[in-house]
């Protein structure tokens, strides 16, 4: 019997494969590799796929020195840079991505964490985008308090985002402004308001393979199942713009190994998949089952009007849309 169909076997009777284990899957062979996570995401989720539309409501001028990002403060990028968004702006938005079929909307800040005034302010946006319009709003608004989170969920957002961006042992090497605890007890905060949270990371910074399985483990202790998977596209003027990009082989390689490691989670495709050759498609084979749509942050996407007929022709079921707004 093959490490693959060991391991499989092992899952399907719902035990956790261990790091040892997970590192020794890593490099078998890929299509039995990526054939067997396909079936493992059939079993547990089965042909349900889930779509976040994401909105930038404030860009650029961010204190923290994360390496990868072109928003950061510490890298000169060509990047737009605006202070947060009217709730006008952000409401028509939402509308638009709901008429466009989108299920989720997901508004994105730039920061560390935006201020309690500004917490208010998005607050009274989110309350108007649930009375008047049919859509399930997320938040990634950096690291917050308990407070602002409760805040959050009390005007109607059903989840936040937050990336652990890689492991812990890693984490220092990207960014040295805020720590890997910081992420873990935003991450807590948000938690103990009832509020579910979406984290994963970036691939493609100069991390081992130790490293993304040391990161899907920290996310499998959290109890995440809302995991973006996001593909570094190297941005001039940042500290990581010679990174070398990740070829289509590597990333359905992650993606297929973190399917066994967490095989209930929306494995979600995320940033940079616009720079591979296929689009991300052999992905959804491979384990994936769920994306990021439509324009990104700092980078060009795919309309969601592409990604909703590939969806169709590979068998999935999207994720049911909130139809009823808030009286």
């Amino acid at each position: 019997m093959s490490i693959v169909q060991s391991l499989y076997n092992k899952v399907v009777r719902n035990e956790d494969i261990t790091r040892t284990e997970a590192l020794r899957l890593y490099s078998q062979p890929l299509a039995e590799l990526c054939t067997a996570a396909d079936e493992i995401r059939k079993l547990f989720c089965e042909d349900n796929f889930d779509i976040c539309t994401i909105f930038s409501a404030k860009s650029g001028n961010c204190s923290e020195n994360c390496k990868f990002c072109a928003q950061s403060s510490h890298s000169i990028t060509s990047v737009n840079t605006y202070a947060l968004l009217s709730d006008d702006e952000i409401v028509n938005q939402a509308k638009k991505n709901y008429e466009d079929g989108a299920p989720r909307y997901s508004i994105v800040t730039s920061g560390k964490s935006l201020s309690d005034i500004e917490v208010d302010q998005m607050c009274n946006t989110i309350e108007r985008i649930r009375k008047e319009v049919g859509i399930s709003v997320c938040a990634s608004f950096g690291l917050l308090s308990e407070h602002q989170y409760r805040k959050l969920k009390d005007a109607g957002v059903s989840r936040v985002h937050n990336n652990l961006e890689t492991s812990p042992q890693y984490f220092p090497n990207i960014c040295t402004t805020h720590t890997f605890q910081d992420k873990i007890n935003a991450i807590k905060a948000a938690r103990s308001v009832g509020l579910t949270v979406c984290s994963g990371g970036i691939m493609g910074l100069g991390e081992t393979v130790k490293d993304r399985i040391d990161m899907a483990l920290t996310l499998r202790e959290l109890k995440i199942e809302n995991i973006p998977i996001n593909i570094l596209n190297p941005v001039p003027g940042t500290p990581f713009e010679n990174n070398k990009i990740l070829s289509v082989c590597e990333v359905r390689r992650i993606i297929a190994t973190y399917r066994f490691m967490i095989p209930r989670g929306e494995i979600r495709l995320s940033g940079g998949r616009g720079n591979m050759p296929d689009r991300g498609i052999s992905c959804f084979t491979s384990g994936a089952n769920a994306a990021i749509s439509g324009q990104l942050l700092t980078t060009s996407g795919i309309t969601l009007k592409s990604d909703l007929e590939v969806i169709e022709k590979l068998g999935y079921k999207m994720t049911c849309r909130q139809k009823n707004k808030l009286s």
